[in-house]
């Protein structure tokens, strides 16, 4: 989610904050007594070169002449003499007491020869491990996060959040202590670890204790934690189909045999499940919300999948990514919660319930696996950072977090309505609209036939952003629809989006006709 803030603008133009980091102090310069040429040449042939190879990028902070000077063992005046001549021919500028900066209007530096392409050449072949490779094809689908309709993920912060936030990060500052310097626990702090715990108790019926909390960098990193824990390579785990593709994704990077198993308006089809591969090692599923249908699993469903996970020695990994957000009644109670087993590991994220970049997020595991979880954390990151987690420690505990859930679940609501209205006004006659009681997306079902992947396509050059249900599916879908993101966007923004998707939808179709 991206945070807009106003600038003040001058003739038309945004005005550019200037830097004032001094990263010239570190460039290695150094002359050379002996040769021929003069000090003040070397000195000014080091600083453009500085400068054109944009060692030294436009606005950098150049050092004062007396500093530079003492640091190169020359005159003062050969220093000056090089800044003349780099300032008559355009290369800094000079502002009256705060120093001497490169200007702004810098060329790109020319191409190095080395990173030229010699015509017929082969690239090189670069060896790669057999998760490199993996790696690799993940990245090639990776798109990047925008900020516009109908972008699924992004979240909204009002001005009472903002100034919270603000609040809590200035007294930590204020109170910064030694702990915040140092090396801390892998897992965690336990102040936030301690609140993540309560949290969970009271609005989630997890069982657990701050012991059993891992702090993560989102929920991303808690998936990717338990499935580097549980699951070796080529073991089977089950997946939901339609599902995440961020699972999807983390399942392949591990070399997991990935087992689709469909849902439906109760979840997950457990028997279908057992009949693909009952012995799997590992289940990833969604139970409070599933992504992306928003399918609640009955509570028959729940227990299936326990007792299968405890007649077949198989974990369950529950991603309970976004059900505070519910509109009709109170949230579901977490799968972990009725889980006598201790074969849930249990994943949530301030990425829904907050900002995506707080980049926290956290895993209840059972207790006889909090070593282990341990030692997988201190070698992916070491530790999560310590002033943030304080930060979000004290927003928990003073209460900011609660009023900002329930202030953005009416704002949510809101926008959900409003989308509904809007597409059931521009094309009801084209599409059935599911509407969720819960989350921060829907889907829309096409109707008649046409390509999801086609529409989301036409949709992205119009500047709207959709995600084709087919492209969540392992086995294609019979009917094909799209799912849209309402959270985080102006009603203004969703209504004039919906009018302007209905436009493409039907252009699709008479393209296709």
């Amino acid at each position: 989610m991206a945070v807009h803030t106003v600038s003040e603008e001058k003739e038309g133009k945004p005005r550019t904050a200037r830097s004032r980091s001094r990263w010239a102090d570190f460039l290695d310069l150094t002359v050379d007594a002996t040769s021929t040429t003069p000090l003040l040449q070397q000195v000014y042939q080091l600083l453009r070169g500085a400068i054109l190879s944009h060692a030294l990028m436009p606005g950098s902070r150049l050092p004062s002449t007396r500093q530079l000077a003492d640091r190169l063992g020359v005159s003062r005046t050969s220093v000056l003499s090089a800044y003349d001549q780099l300032l008559a021919e355009g290369y800094v500028e000079g502002r009256a007491g705060s120093g001497t900066y490169v200007t702004e209007d810098i060329p790109q530096p020319p191409i190095s020869p080395a990173v030229l392409k010699i015509p017929g050449s082969k690239p090189t072949v670069r060896r790669l491990s057999s998760a490199g490779t993996r790696f690799r094809k993940l990245a090639q689908n990776l798109s990047a996060p925008e900020d516009i309709p109908f972008n699924p993920g992004c979240c909204s912060v009002d001005a009472t959040t903002i100034e919270s936030w603000r609040r809590v990060g200035s007294k930590q500052m204020k109170t910064f202590e030694r702990v915040n310097l140092h090396y801390a626990d892998p897992i965690g702090e336990l102040s936030l670890r301690i609140e993540v715990a309560q949290y969970l108790r009271a609005a989630r019926a997890v069982r657990c204790e701050p012991e059993q909390i891992i702090i993560v960098s989102g929920a991303q990193q808690a998936l990717d934690l338990s499935l580097r824990v549980l699951v070796n390579p080529g073991d089977s785990v089950w997946i939901e189909d339609p599902g995440y593709l961020g699972a999807r994704a983390a399942l392949h990077a591990v070399g997991a045999n990935v087992i689709p198993v469909p849902v439906d308006e109760n979840g997950l089809v457990v028997s279908a499940g057992i009949l693909a591969e009952a012995n799997a090692r590992a289940a990833y599923i969604t139970p409070s919300h599933q992504y992306p249908t928003g399918a609640v699993m009955s509570m028959r469903r729940r227990l299936e999948v326990l007792a299968w996970a405890r007649d077949h020695d198989a974990w369950i990994i529950e991603d309970d990514y976004d059900s505070e957000f519910r509109y009709v009644g109170r949230p579901l109670a977490a799968l972990q919660g009725i889980d006598d087993d201790s074969r849930v590991i249990y994943v949530g994220t301030l990425s829904k319930m907050l900002f995506p970049g707080v980049r926290i997020g956290f895993a209840v595991v059972p207790k006889d696996l909090i070593d282990v979880f341990t030692g997988a954390k201190f070698v992916t990151d070491r530790q999560p950072p310590s002033l943030q987690q304080a930060m979000v420690a004290d927003f928990m505990r003073s209460g900011y977090l609660t009023g900002h859930i329930r202030r953005m679940r009416l704002q949510y609501r809101e926008a959900r309505d409003v989308v509904v209205k809007a597409i059931t006004q521009h094309m009801g006659d084209l599409v059935e609209v599911e509407v969720p009681d819960c989350g921060i997306q829907l889907i829309v079902r096409f109707k008649k036939d046409i390509s999801d992947v086609e529409v989301a396509n036409n949709a992205r050059a119009k500047g709207i952003v959709v995600k084709p249900v087919s492209s969540l599916c392992l086995n294609q879908p019979a009917r094909q629809g799209l799912l849209l993101g309402y959270s985080g966007f102006d009603l203004r923004k969703l209504r004039s989006a919906s009018r302007q998707l209905a436009e493409v939808v039907r252009a699709t179709i008479r393209a296709g006709s």
